[in-house]
């Protein structure tokens, strides 16, 4: 059944697994609005696909980094719109660097634009949807956040997607109770674009299920965090690695 009249916020919904949201959401008749701070040429031809796919497309340039501006753009798609249904979080760069030639700018930047637009967008859509008494809210981690092991090449960024976890619950906790719902995807290697080819060549043997996941994998747990049958899931931190970061 087509959702007509719902709303989604997608962070980095240009492309990867974003635009993968995106793009079945739009099949299912939601309304999609996403941000995208660099890639213009990118959210032109998702705005496209959106519409080719049946449902309403609205590109927002937006550095969620700047809490001014996160806020903003809900003003933005509750303007256009009415409502906010769903905020997905899917933006999330990385650089691969030695922690000790690692330089603050670059330290602070996996925070900015990682962990602390979670903060911003959610307590700015938290408001609409603590009204309406409903809400989604889905953050993306990544799969081995929750071990807590040494990263010496990301560490900023696995330290920020721990924190991510930790917000997520939080959130989850305070919400609960006007009927919303936060929950985190963790991916492992997903073939998304994001990563070097060389990065994911030889990375299938240390996955126990023997493959790398695919855009559709993560969607799919995606549409199962926002349908009904998750109404009851709150808190939790959804795998997406083939077992693997386990």
């Amino acid at each position: 059944m087509a959702d007509t009249n719902k709303v989604a916020l997608i962070t980095g919904g240009a492309k990867g697994i974003g635009k993968g949201i995106a793009l079945d959401l739009a099949a299912q008749g939601w309304s999609v609005a996403f941000c995208y701070r660099t890639s213009i040429e990118e959210a032109q031809t998702t705005a496209l696909a959106i519409t080719e796919k049946g449902g309403l497309g609205l590109p927002l340039w937006c550095d969620v980094s700047d809490p001014a501006k996160a806020t903003d753009v809900v003003k933005q798609v509750e303007l256009a719109w009415g409502r906010i249904d769903a905020l997905i979080h899917c933006a999330g760069p990385y650089h691969r660097v030695n922690l000790l030639d690692e330089t603050p700018e670059g330290w602070q930047e996996m925070f900015d634009h990682n962990l602390h637009p979670i903060f911003y967008l959610s307590r700015a859509a938290a408001e609409g949807m603590k009204a309406r008494k409903s809400g989604r809210i889905i953050t993306f981690s990544m799969a081995n956040a929750d071990q807590m092991v040494a990263q010496p090449e990301v560490t900023a960024h696995y330290i920020a997607k721990a924190g991510v976890l930790i917000l997520t619950k939080t959130l989850a906790k305070l919400l609960a109770p006007h009927g919303i719902t936060v929950n985190a995807i963790s991916p492992g290697f997903i073939d998304s674009g994001s990563a070097p080819p060389g990065e994911l060549a030889g990375i299938a043997k240390r996955i126990p299920a023997g493959y790398i996941g695919e855009v559709k994998d993560t969607v799919a747990a995606v549409r199962f965090l926002l349908s009904e049958d998750a109404r009851y899931v709150n808190g939790a931190n959804i795998q997406i690695s083939g077992g693997w970061g386990i």
